[in-house]
């Protein structure tokens, strides 16, 4: 699982309806989960 990227700043600028849609979590992909095993070693 991962968060969604572009809600961590000027959300003044996104409207409601986009900062919804960014929240919560999403499965991380087949294609990046190597990549990040390869940067979370201990997790």
């Amino acid at each position: 699982m991962r968060q969604k990227s572009g809600r961590r700043h000027i959300l003044t600028t996104k409207n409601a309806k986009r900062k919804r849609r960014l929240k919560g979590a999403v499965v991380v992909s087949k294609a990046d989960r190597a990549s990040l095993s390869r940067l979370l070693p201990y997790a």
